[in-house]
């Protein structure tokens, strides 16, 4: 690996701690979330330190540069170059540090500002990126940092230049930090296990180093394998003082491990330490888990172990603010995948997604593909440079990963590109070659340079594998664009297609597995989608609740992870192309067998459909409701049963009366940070708790204490549901939030808000 590839931009922002307490005496970070002022669209001057901001927005960070209907909006509204200023102090016990200033994530192009001093521009959404403000710093007063953030569709810059079905919204939506450093200092460190398999295993731990130390002393790099606090391998070596250049150490013998795997996910730390003359200079610490993931031609095999993968896509963004959303909020997204819709992988569509979320990734055991900026279009050769420049971003952040599996080093559907596409795979097997390369495509016989045919199929059946190693990475999606409301046709046949798929895919080792399109509905441009701003592809709504469809991803589970008996289907008797109950429906169950009654009376014992669907881990149940007598009609009861055990009972009204309206926060605690949030969902369901998907009216919702409602207040009620997020203020105390609804009363929830840490910066 040459040397440039590895340090160039290689910056640490996945965590960024509130105080720089318990931090190495020569590394200090501080968070920079919160204090910022936000002005809108930029003005003449606003970059400068004696512009008066006094009538600027505070706000904190991660933070849209609009706040938006969840459908229906101009997406205009966002595309617009907006400016952000935040004054600080440095610490003047730490005067001599290098100074550099972190984001996250800032969509899309960002020029920075210091004290009046222009430190360049960044153009990318979805990669960090750093500026070093050491020389413009002031020590002894106030600072002024100023971001310009062009939100606009710029051709210039991926995944822009042609159409694409996804919104990408605008502001500095992840984490910002101040990071204080010696002349020297650690500036990324990728922790690689090798022969995890074997007796012999080992980490090969490459370590980038920026600056110079002075003098001729040698310094020391230590590198230590921990468990908790345990230390189970260290290893040592010096070097050089003079010069920026990166260092290898191997850490043998290290003897018996835990693997990271889908049910334990254990994860080590791997520390590293850079020490002079004079004592400690730096430390830098990464996770890591032990694990082999390789795509073969007998499919995927994790940790030697056969794996047929199910997953779906992700889009990152969420109603309202886009994807400026804290860390508790992105993390949820992975819980949803793993633990609602028993998914093993998850692919990051169309650009990297959040550290946080990649973190939970690691910490559940949750498969990633992550792939770069783009939807099918290519530009000219600057664009193309800055494509190839995401590859390497993605990879030296994301490097450390354990749940990664699969760089996509290809945009999105694009036609072939051979100089392009060798760059882009060359890079990334440069950086790191203990992954493989994808690159999603729609023509089958597409060339093939990365080491894995990634494809997306619509079509049924699925065509053959034409390549040894073959992953199928979309399917459904736009072909069936399912609503809620939709009846109870469409709604069953959702489901069913996407089971029809998987069971192709169960059908041959050669299918590596299927990533279905797509998880949650998402916001598009007017062109595409269905006309109000959303394309209803997901399995789940755009708040992340469940659409029949998503009972199959979750039944497909073992039974001792979770029993699942979910109906493909709302429960009315006429709702379909004729009367007489639903006609014959799926229902997603990993029991071994179901009794149907309706009004009381057994209608059915129904066992898996495994003739048809015979490649799954568990067949849909289908079971035959038509011709059903309208009087009497009463009450759907399913029982699902495991050996002579009733192991699970649903019941469903027959009134068709909306009963209940429910309030329910995913979280009952929140930081006091300002920044912190969790989603509140808003149900209306039958007397049984069953789904009321026509049910409608608004939701008024109000608030008292230390938060704040993110959403439409009142918020109309969609499908019989929807959501709105409940964002903490600075302090501590309790929010109460009441939901009123004008036939079903009203609901209050509770949730508690802990007194965060004061930024010091």
């Amino acid at each position: 690996m040459h040397r440039r590839d590895f340090l160039k931009a290689a910056v640490a922002v996945a965590a960024l701690p509130a105080d720089a307490a318990a931090q190495p005496a020569q590394r200090h970070v501080f968070s920079m979330n919160r204090n910022w002022l936000y002005g809108g669209k930029a003005a003449p001057g606003a970059t400068l330190p004696d512009f008066n901001d006094s009538h600027f927005e505070r706000v904190t960070i991660p933070h849209s540069n609009v706040v938006l209907p969840w459908h229906s909006f101009d997406d205009q509204a966002y595309q617009f170059v907006s400016i952000y200023r935040r004054h600080f102090r440095l610490p003047q016990e730490l005067q001599g540090h290098r100074v550099f200033v972190d984001f996250a994530g800032v969509m899309t192009a960002a020029t920075v500002t210091i004290n009046g001093k222009r430190l360049g521009e960044y153009r990318g959404g979805y990669t960090p990126f750093s500026f070093e403000i050491t020389a413009n710093a002031n020590w002894t007063g106030d600072n002024v940092l100023a971001v310009e953030v062009d939100s606009t569709e710029r051709p210039d810059i991926p995944p822009f230049g042609g159409n694409i079905d996804y919104l990408t919204f605008g502001g500095i939506y992840r984490e910002v930090a101040l990071r204080l450093v010696p002349n020297i200092f650690i500036e990324n460190v990728f922790a690689k296990p090798v022969d995890v398999l074997s007796a012999d295993r080992k980490v090969d731990v490459r370590i980038g180093l920026n600056g110079s130390a002075g003098g001729s002393a040698p310094l020391t790099l230590a590198v230590e394998l921990r468990d908790g606090d345990r230390v189970l391998k260290s290893a040592t070596q010096q070097i050089g003082a003079g010069g920026s250049d990166y260092q290898d150490i191997s850490l043998t013998g290290i003897g018996a491990v835990e693997l990271w795997d889908l049910d334990h996910p254990k994860l080590y730390q791997v520390v590293t330490r850079l020490s002079g003359a004079q004592g400690a200079l730096d430390e830098y610490a990464v996770r890591i888990g032990f694990r082999e993931a390789r795509f073969t031609p007998e499919g995927f095999r994790l940790n030697g172990k056969h794996i047929k993968l199910r997953g779906l896509n992700r889009h990152q963004t969420f109603p309202y603010v886009g994807g400026a959303m804290p860390a508790r909020v992105q993390k949820r997204d992975a819980l949803v995948l793993k633990k609602d819709l028993k998914c093993n992988l998850v692919r990051t569509s169309h650009y990297p997604q959040s550290p946080h979320f990649l973190d939970a990734c690691d910490e559940i055991g949750l498969l990633v593909f992550e792939e770069i900026p783009g939807w099918q279009h290519i530009g000219e050769n600057a664009w193309q440079d800055l494509a190839v420049r995401n590859v390497g971003e993605m990879i030296r952040r994301d490097w450390n990963h354990p749940s990664i599996i699969l760089w996509g080093v290809r945009i999105n559907e694009s036609h072939d590109n051979h100089e392009f596409y060798t760059r882009t795979n060359d890079l990334a097997h440069r950086l790191d070659d203990s992954r493989q390369t994808g690159g999603v495509r729609y023509l089958y016989g597409s060339e093939l340079l990365e080491d894995v045919f990634t494809m997306n199929d619509f079509g049924f059946p699925l065509m053959p594998p034409n390549h040894p190693l073959y992953l199928n990475t979309e399917f459904v999606g736009h072909t069936y664009s399912t609503k809620r409301v939709d009846n109870v046709e469409r709604i069953a046949e959702h489901g069913l297609r996407h089971a029809r798929v998987h069971n192709q895919i169960g059908s041959m080792d050669q299918y590596a597995g299927g990533i279905g399109w797509c998880a949650f509905d998402y916001n598009t441009h007017g062109n595409f989608g269905s006309g109000d701003r959303i394309c209803y592809h997901g399995v789940t709504d755009i708040f992340r609740i469940s659409k029949p469809a998503a009972g199959f991803y979750k039944s497909q589970c073992d039974p001792s992870d979770e029993v699942v008996l979910e109906p493909g289907f709302d429960w009315a008797s006429g709702d379909r192309s004729g009367a007489g109950g639903p006609g014959h429906v799926p229902i997603w169950s990993n029991c071994e067998r179901l009794k149907i009654y309706i009004d009381s009376k057994l209608k059915s014992e129904v066992r898996p459909n495994t003739k048809e669907y015979g490649n799954l881990p568990h067949p849909p149940f289908l079971a035959d409701l038509s011709g059903l007598p309208l009087n009497p009609w009463g009450d759907l009861k399913i029982e699902g049963y495991i050996g002579d055990r009733v192991a699970i009972t649903k019941t469903y009204s027959g009134r068709g009366v909306d009963a209940q309206l429910h309030a329910d926060p995913d979280d009952m605690e929140l930081d006091g940070d300002g920044i912190d949030a969790t989603r509140l969902v808003l149900r209306v369901t039958d007397e049984h708790g069953g789904p009321r998907q026509f049910a409608s009216g608004a939701v008024a919702l109000s608030i008292d204490g230390p938060g704040e409602i993110v959403g439409e207040n009142p918020f109309a009620l969609t499908g019989g549901v929807g959501a709105v997020w409940i964002k903490s203020k600075q302090g501590a105390g309790t929010i109460t939030v009441a939901a009123r609804h004008a036939l079903l009363g009203s609901k209050s929830v509770s949730i508690r808000v802990r007194q965060a840490a004061p930024e010091r910066i």
